[in-house]
């Protein structure tokens, strides 16, 4: 594969929809291969325009803003990175010839958690636990009722766990509506699952580049409020579950197609796997790979979107724990404790130029046995502070 010079009239364009701390990962390892990178976000400085050759702040959301740069800028590959994007604007790129990740249909599909879970289950006869959608307090109150308590209530479009709770009895239904009102995306509809006593829940990375599927050892994962706070590399379990896992993840990854890394949720009972939700994209339990692999997730999506060849090693465990904010600032000032950086662990300290309460500003990730690194990391990540 040839790679010519960014910022030259024969370079290979990425544009990133979508700057985050997963999507600064990405321009790095696109930097690190000299292509040009155009990181486009709703609010200026995110952590990809600090790394990127160009930025633009525009509505994502908005069909004609979002077509405006992507026409101007004429990206080889367009990379949705977060939820809250125009999909008629993705097919209408995708429909003049510009390359989506992983294809503007797979996006589509698992933005929306009634399109990916009627795939999954309805398409592709995948397990998963019961469900219902509801549109009204009160139809939500009949799901809840019909499915049994606790039940999982999530809008069907959101991210990072805004909007998604757990109610236990019929006293907590008026509690979840509200709290699924706060999502990140269309609330008008909200998917009610019955709740799987489940063992354990792994992300399964799962990279394809047209020619060849592989997998990531999987990564288990412990969530408050829906949302990633820890995540270890591998996550021990069965031969059995496991090849199940791998199963399931190809099935659905086969079923969206195109070329990327995707993010494969799944619940594990025994040697029983349901499936849960799919992201085609980095995802934020994997910056744990930063530390176990020789390819992290996001160089492998990377590789993957090129056409470049999959293989990495695994370098050994390792786990990561998030860092919140407990404050709102206007200006992010992280403050680390020296003892994070040592022979076998470090901080990324993402950059994000404003803080709110619960916003995600870093990640300690250590290397080391998976009992010793997730008790390590617990420890660690309460050293850092902000204000």
């Amino acid at each position: 594969m040839r790679f010519a010079a960014p910022l030259k009239s024969n370079s290979k364009k990425i544009m990133l929809l979508g700057s985050g701390e997963l999507g600064k990962e990405i321009v790095i390892e696109a930097q690190r291969l000299g292509l040009e990178t155009i990181a486009v976000d709703k609010y200026e400085n995110a952590p990809a325009h600090q790394v990127a050759h160009r930025s633009h702040i525009v509505d994502m959301q908005n069909k004609d803003a979002l077509l405006e740069v992507i026409y101007r800028e004429k990206p080889d590959y367009i990379l949705p990175e977060i939820e809250a994007i125009s999909i008629d604007a993705l097919v209408e790129a995708e429909n003049k010839g510009y390359n989506v990740i992983p294809n503007a249909n797979a996006v589509s599909k698992t933005m929306n958690r009634k399109n990916i879970r009627t795939f999954a289950t309805e398409t592709l006869g995948l397990k998963a636990g019961p469900y219902k959608f509801v549109t009204t307090k009160e139809g939500l109150l009949e799901a809840a009722c019909e499915l049994g308590f606790p039940c999982v209530i999530k809008p069907v479009m959101s991210s990072s766990g805004h909007g998604q709770s757990i109610a236990h009895n019929e006293d907590e239904i008026d509690a979840s509506w509200r709290e699924a009102k706060k999502a990140r995306g269309d609330a008008s509809e909200l998917i009610v699952e019955a709740f799987i006593d489940f063992d354990y829940e792994i992300t399964m990375l799962t990279v394809r580049n047209g020619k060849e599927t592989v997998f990531c050892e999987p990564i288990g994962h412990e969530q408050r409020d829906g949302d990633y706070i820890f995540s270890w590399q591998p996550m021990q379990m069965s031969e059995v579950a496991k090849q199940k896992s791998q199963e399931i993840a190809k099935a659905i990854t086969d079923g969206l197609g195109g070329q990327g890394l995707f993010g494969v949720e799944l619940f594990i009972k025994g040697d029983e796997v349901y499936f849960s939700e799919v992201s085609p994209r980095p995802h934020d339990t994997g910056m744990v790979t930063l530390i176990t692999q020789s390819q992290s997730e996001f160089a492998l999506h990377l590789r993957a979107v090129i056409g470049l060849p999959l293989g990495f090693t695994f370098y050994g465990d390792g786990a990561s724990a998030a860092f919140k904010s407990e404050v709102d600032n206007y200006a992010s000032v992280v403050d680390v404790d020296d003892s994070l950086f040592s022979e076998n662990s470090y901080v990324r300290v993402f950059g994000k130029p404003e803080t709110h309460k619960g916003r995600r500003l870093a990640v300690a990730l250590v290397f080391d046995k998976v009992e010793a690194a997730l008790e390590k990391a617990r420890k660690l990540i309460t050293k850092v502070k902000d204000s």
